[in-house]
């Protein structure tokens, strides 16, 4: 494609095994032509699911499906640890005992709520410039602290010794992995993740997701806007804030506007032109809000 295509939205994508979450941003730039693409949410290669693209002005948008919670599937195989914590790695510990479903479900309740955890040392979290994952790769151990995350639901679906299928439904910055590898500890015998699948997040759902070969594909004859989703979908869970002329005005220049009784519970609100036009992110600051974002319109 020459020359730079304008647009802002989002992307739903049904990530396949396989590519990193970098590879589909790099794709999708390539595909449509769009200079700015970034992601709502990383996933390791080898895992599937809800990948949410940001297009354009939409990008700046990304912290808010970040933060999001998300809800994912997971196989963890006991019995057997690798020090990536998956099955990508090498096998570090192996233990054939036998457990049983009893002692997992025990496991499991030491993990709801908020936890300590500690990160995978093959991570792309970034220590002195470099990602874990390469300073692991070339031997260099680094001491991680644990982060603070919370498991909001944690189920057991189905038991298939020595394989565990859970619902995981947790906070931004939780590694199933790390989740995966500290239950095999907890109930004695290892474990690593065998498989991973997110199926939502924030408001976004894997059933209602475009499967990759489908964009691709869209991509190739130049129909993929008929996947674009409107951009604040990023913050459908706060309110909105419909703004007359002058308010308008006051925002595209910087400036605060009040904020109106019935939202003075939130701290963040969308805000809308006189034609419905999204237009900003306005942030709570005492009984005004004032822009975090403008965009352009």
């Amino acid at each position: 494609m020459s020359g730079e295509v304008s647009a802002f939205g989002l992307l739903n994508v049904y990530k396949p095994a396989g590519p990193s979450s970098h590879d589909l941003v790099s794709w999708v730039r390539r595909g449509t032509g769009v200079r700015k693409v970034g992601h709502g949410g990383t996933l390791d290669p080898a895992a599937t699911g809800v990948l949410v693209l940001c297009l354009g002005p939409a990008t700046r948008l990304s912290e808010y499906l970040l933060g999001s919670p998300k809800t994912y599937v997971a196989r963890v195989h006991f019995g057997i640890e690798s020090n990536t914590y998956d099955a990508e790695g090498e096998i570090v510990a192996r233990n054939p005992r036998p457990i049983s479903r009893e002692q997992v479900e025990t496991a499991l309740a030491g993990f709801r709520g908020e936890i300590a955890q500690v990160p995978p040392l093959y991570s792309a979290i970034k220590r002195g410039g470099r990602k874990l994952y390469e300073l692991a790769r070339a031997g260099q151990m680094v001491e991680l602290a644990p982060r603070a995350v919370t498991i909001h639901r944690l189920e057991l679906l189905a038991w298939e010794p020595p394989i565990a299928t859970l619902e995981v439904v947790c906070s931004a910055g939780t590694y199933i992995r790390s989740l995966a590898h500290d239950l095999g500890r907890a109930v004695g015998v290892g474990a690593h993740l065998a498989a991973l699948e997110r199926t939502v997040s924030g408001r976004f759902r894997a059933e209602e997701a475009v499967p990759w070969e489908q964009l691709a594909a869209a991509m190739t004859d130049g129909s993929w806007r008929q996947y674009l989703l409107p951009p604040d979908l990023a913050l459908a869970d706060h309110p909105a804030m419909y703004l007359d002329a002058a308010g308008l005005d006051e925002v595209r220049h910087g400036r605060r506007v009040p904020v109106a009784a019935d939202m003075v519970d939130a701290s963040l609100a969308r805000a809308y032109d006189p034609e419905g036009r999204f237009v900003a992110v306005l942030g709570r600051r005492g009984d005004w809000w004032q822009p975090v974002k403008v965009f352009a319109g």
